[in-house]
């Protein structure tokens, strides 16, 4: 196959069941996509369904189809962790020995002063909490002193909330900036994030303008790779963040999942300079997992498959698409809004892909990184086995 592009759409937070240790991160219930639809009495996913995900675990609503239109299966995280940077990086080929720090009671207060002093600013808040309950319960404290809202979750995230009239958008990133120069080594959280909200009190809501500072991968990762082989790498969504803008050629910012499907529909059809894209579609995380939205989440779904079919047909004959997950988010887990420890589905589908392919339990999200750069013809990441072999289809012209 000459000059194959390949698309790699993560379908954030959207797992599968519970991971084999799962239990240790008291996740043992979870099961994503299963629960989602059996809580709102079943989806209406056609276009996923004839690609085999009704093969992967049973989700009412979506049968398993007679003859699926590509492989299927399902990824086992192997980093140690369950937050996106950890997830996106393990599926780019980068497998972590050891987790990102977490902090469950807050930072230090040695780290919070010394934050302060060099960004100038005084915090409130600093433990963890529901992003949206945290701005509701301290909005108005903020208001009135200008401190900044501090906080962070069950993720290794430092999370710096405030009014866009106290605090310009561009103000707060420049004072995410320096907490993440500051959170290195021992406090090297995975992400800063920016949370910039407006309103009154009683009906704050979080802006767009979210936007995430993550360390650099810790080692090469496929996106590494293949921008440095001159292939061209679009990023769409999220996965500029995630990857802190290494291994992108070009990099499109959006709001919410409609946006990126449409702006991956355009992608596909109208742009040549790309032979990896890699997009994420983050609603089913930030709004409707973490909020425990399990009817939001299915519509999310549902509307998402639309896209798919428009997505479907505007592939081009050399196109390879890989639908994936970074971790899970049940929002049927009532007890809590965390993400959780799942296996991950891989639905491959394209001209050059074998139909009905089942690929079974991989051992490790780094399998489709490894896959991946055997279809681009690069060197294969450190970690990982690739199935390129097991659903690669010759196609005569």
């Amino acid at each position: 196959m000459a000059n194959p592009r390949v698309i790699i759409l993560v379908l954030d937070a959207c797992g599968v069941g519970a991971a084999p240790d799962a239990a240790v991160y008291g996740d043992a219930l979870s099961a994503t996509l299963p629960h989602v639809a059996s809580a709102v009495g079943g989806l209406k996913m056609p276009h996923s369904e004839k690609l085999g995900l009704g093969w992967i675990t049973d989700i009412t609503g979506v049968r398993p189809y007679e003859c699926p239109l590509g492989a299927y299966g399902k990824l086992t995280p192997q980093s140690p962790g369950k937050d996106s940077t950890t997830g996106h990086w393990e599926l780019a080929g980068l497998v972590l020995d050891r987790a990102f720090p977490l902090f469950p009671n807050g930072f230090p207060d040695s780290v919070v002063k010394q934050f302060e002093r060099l960004a100038g600013v005084a915090v409130l808040g600093n433990m963890a909490a529901s992003g949206t309950e945290i701005i509701a319960r301290l909005g108005e404290e903020h208001l009135g002193t200008g401190k900044l809202i501090l906080y962070t979750s069950a993720d290794s995230v430092f999370q710096l909330a405030a009014h866009e009239s106290v605090c310009p958008v561009s103000r707060l990133y420049e004072i995410c900036e320096i907490a993440r120069e500051l959170l290195q080594g021992e406090f090297g959280v995975a992400r800063v994030i920016a949370r910039p909200f407006v309103g009154e009190p009683g009906a704050f809501v979080r802006t767009p303008a979210r936007r995430d500072f993550s360390l650099p991968p810790r080692g090469e990762t496929i996106l590494d790779t293949a921008h440095q082989a001159g292939l061209g790498v679009l990023s769409i969504g999220k996965i500029y963040d995630l990857f802190a803008g290494r291994g992108l050629s070009n990099a499109i910012k959006t709001a919410n999942n409609n946006e990126v499907m449409g702006r991956l529909v355009d992608a596909v059809m109208n742009n040549t300079d790309h032979r990896l894209i890699f997009a994420n579609c983050v609603d089913f995380d930030m709004l409707w997992g973490h909020r425990n939205d399990a009817p939001a989440f299915a519509r999310g779904l549902e509307e998402f498959d639309i896209y798919l079919g428009t997505l479907l047909s505007a592939m081009k004959p050399n196109d390879i698409l890989l639908i994936t997950a970074d971790h899970g988010c049940d929002p049927t887990i009532t007890t809590a809004t965390d993400h959780t420890r799942e296996f991950v589905p891989a639905i491959v589908y394209g001209k050059h892909i074998r139909e009905n392919v089942n690929l079974g339990t991989r051992s490790g999200f780094s399998d489709l990184g490894a896959t991946v750069a055997d279809i681009l013809g690069l060197p294969r990441p450190k970690f990982g086995q690739s199935f390129w072999s097991e659903i690669r289809q010759e196609v005569v012209s």
